[in-house]
């Protein structure tokens, strides 16, 4: 399983990995392509060989088509090709950063359409699992979908309400939502339902799992319940949230938020 993890450590944190020594005040650095040896290379590829032989099953159309035209297969992808092509369908650029971030560069750099993708890379060891989310799984997770306007708007939109969520006091409760979409969501599709969140596509034994197996909990997308919900960092969730469509997702997390935080800071948070 690839456990990531949504904009709540700092990256000042000294237990975190990466060189945040160059990082600029934004937490940018640069991508550095030609510094990946083969090797890192060859581990992008295998990686990616692995998911791709899961995704046609199990993740959504829309993640499917926009990966198809990266070009993404043959090893760690250049930043700043993949941005020029993003940039023309969606107005979205990649910014390459040494690992997590604090909340307001994160949610800075959404508002300004910029996703943050970590630069480094996991060793041979943590194929399978991995505690910090790298190069692999930000790009192979999460970039494909900016390719979708309705999806790029909504992060977008996410990364503004991040912003006004630290002045309120509620950005564990907005964790919390990207956690059960952005990372682990699902969409129902014709074909039945299917991942989306970046967390799911990018690993190779959750994938399978939260679209087949009967074990866990698959509930109808409920924005105040996802508030309200914490999750599991160690192991498959045992809830996810299904959503009808991206519109539907970009329709009811439109409304003002502060109303709702108000109210749900007076009841108890819902275990996962």
């Amino acid at each position: 399983m690839t456990k990531s993890t949504p904009p709540e450590k700092s990256g000042s944190d000294p237990d975190l990995r990466g060189d945040y020594s160059r990082a600029g005040p934004d937490y940018a650095v640069e991508q550095d392509w030609g510094a990946y040896s083969e090797k890192d290379h060859a581990l992008f590829r295998r990686l990616f060989e692995r998911q791709s032989k899961l995704v046609p099953r199990y993740a959504c159309p829309e993640w499917i088509e926009a990966i198809g035209g990266l070009d993404a297969g043959s090893g760690i992808p250049r930043f700043d090709q993949v941005s020029k092509k993003l940039k023309a369908k969606t107005g979205w650029e990649i910014v390459a950063v040494p690992g997590l971030i604090p909340d307001i560069a994160f949610f800075t750099h959404l508002a300004n359409r910029r996703f943050p993708v970590t630069v480094w890379l996991r060793k041979p060891e943590e194929f399978d699992y991995i505690v910090e989310p790298d190069v692999f799984h930000d790009f192979f997770g999460h970039v494909p979908l900016l390719f979708d306007p309705v999806y790029a708007d909504h992060l977008h939109e996410y990364g503004k309400g991040g912003l006004k969520a630290m002045h309120l006091d509620a950005v564990k409760m907005l964790a919390r939502l990207y956690w059960y979409t952005i990372e682990f969501g699902l969409v129902k599709t014709p074909a039945g339902i299917r991942a989306y969140g970046a967390g799911l596509i990018s690993s190779g034994g959750e994938l399978a799992y939260c679209v087949t197996d009967p074990a866990p909990k698959r509930l109808d997308f409920d924005l105040e319940q996802a508030l309200r919900t914490d999750y599991l960092i160690d192991r498959y969730q045992s809830t996810y949230f299904v959503i009808d469509s991206f519109e539907q997702l970009m329709r009811e997390t439109a409304p003002d938020f502060k109303p709702i935080y108000d109210r749900l800071r007076t009841l108890p948070a819902l275990t996962p």
